[in-house]
């Protein structure tokens, strides 16, 4: 009974967000209630778990996520974005320039959301496509590949930082082993699927790329874009690695600290990417608010999931499920995997999917010693299996690249179904090492 209630809830969530087309928000925060309800728990405790739920994960990510989402505006509006782009294009020759494009979807991709990251970087793939007289999807599908792996896989983006927390990991752990699953999905996704895209040739919609284009002038050093873009990352996966050698360093302990990484990384940018550009603190305090404008949404959906997630756990049917699912002989990691592919099909959003699956296989961390980094990174990876028509990337792509129903499906979906099957794979392998 306490099964049929808890994956009736999923269902009625999914056919909310789905079918009727209601604010996920909200989806989320009728459905934890009805769960509640239905078990009968006594409403005050139902509002209590919903408000508890909401601020404990809140409180962690709201710094993480608001700081990533500030550090990524500010490497477009300064033109890091562009300068990263453009130096590594001239670095590499033309039969290498597909290289060229996933380098720079991956350092892009790190700090910015994936949809600012679309949008910033199609005008720079429409440019050296016509430039090379090569196809534009042997070009585009490469760096988008990149950047949708780094929005599943990776902090300090929304649903793996939320995956962290929800599961207990260590976030520069986390990180350190989601760049080297994250390196052979891209590879397969990327260069190697787009090869075979060479027959598509999209006409895109020239009135969609009007966005700013730099002048050398105006963009800062390409060190200084790096080395800003990638500064949390050079904060958490440092720290990661030099507590092997160095246990329980006061020091380190401190900088590789999400929070702390995090805010450094953006009080640097804000002196790099915009006093020491000219900048007043106002025009920078613009951008600032414009990028926590863009994520407050992203905020409230993550926030409906932990309420769903704190209900499971008040009403311990989450222990139940993780007992059940201990008896089945199959790796949590797999388990993880399926269920969040399962609800990304069914939904479309890869947040959604993560989070949802983590308020079901979270249990199974305690029982089955699984490592808490490695099942973010697979509920991530499944997160992303087979984007099609209820995913917005799905759209983004489409419309971007002017593309048929029929040729989205074979080429983007196909993309998103190898970086999901290949990330699970190397997760898996990963996981007989650590």
């Amino acid at each position: 009974m306490e099964l049929a209630i808890v994956f009736g809830g999923i269902i009625i969530l999914l056919l909310l967000i789905a079918v009727f087309k209601l604010n996920t928000f909200l989806s989320f925060i009728i459905v934890s209630i009805g769960i509640g309800i239905a078990f009968e728990i006594p409403v005050t405790e139902v509002t209590q778990a919903v408000k508890n739920g909401i601020g404990n994960t809140l409180g962690f990510l709201v710094i993480i996520l608001g700081c990533g989402a500030m550090l990524g505006k500010l490497v477009a509006d300064s033109g890091a974005a562009q300068r990263i782009a453009d130096s590594l294009i001239q670095l590499f020759p033309t039969k290498y320039i597909q290289w060229a494009v996933v380098l720079v979807g991956f350092i892009v991709g790190i700090p910015m959301f994936y949809s600012v990251g679309f949008v910033i970087l199609l005008p720079l793939v429409f440019t050296v496509a016509a430039q090379t007289k090569l196809p534009l999807l042997y070009i585009g599908l490469p760096m988008l590949a990149a950047l949708s792996v780094t929005h599943g896989y990776l902090p300090p983006h929304p649903a793996p930082s939320a995956l962290v927390e929800s599961y207990g990991a260590d976030i520069g752990k986390t990180l350190l082993y989601g760049l080297i699953v994250a390196i052979p999905a891209i590879i397969l996704g990327g260069p190697i699927f787009g090869r075979t895209l060479k027959k598509y040739n999209p006409k895109p919609l020239k009135s969609l790329f009007s966005g700013k284009r730099f002048t050398e002038e105006e963009m800062p050093s390409l060190f200084v874009s790096i080395f800003t873009a990638l500064l949390p990352v050079l904060l958490l996966a440092g720290a990661a690695v030099l507590n092997i050698f160095f246990v329980d360093n006061q020091f380190i302990n401190f900088i590789g600290d999400p929070i702390i990484a995090m805010v450094i990384a953006i009080l640097i940018a804000i002196y790099t990417l915009g006093i020491r550009r000219g900048k007043t603190m106002t025009d920078v305090s613009k951008s600032l608010v414009s990028a926590v404008k863009d994520i407050a949404m992203i905020l409230f959906i993550i926030a409906g999931a932990g309420a769903l997630k704190e209900i499971l756990i008040v009403s311990e049917v989450s222990l139940l499920i993780g007992n059940m699912l201990q008896e089945i002989n199959i790796s949590p990691l797999i388990l993880a995997w399926g269920i969040a592919s399962v609800i990304r099909f069914c939904v479309g959003s890869a947040t959604v999917a993560g989070l949802t699956a983590a308020g079901i296989v979270a249990p199974l961390i305690p029982l089955t010693g699984a490592n808490p980094a490695l099942m973010v990174l697979a509920t991530g990876a499944g997160s992303l299996m087979f984007s099609h028509v209820n995913d917005t990337g799905f759209w983004l792509f489409k419309e971007y690249f002017n593309l048929s129903l029929k040729d989205t499906l074979k080429t983007w979906s196909v993309m998103e179904m190898i970086v999901s099957v290949t990330g699970i794979i190397g997760i898996l392998i990963l996981d007989q090492f650590i």
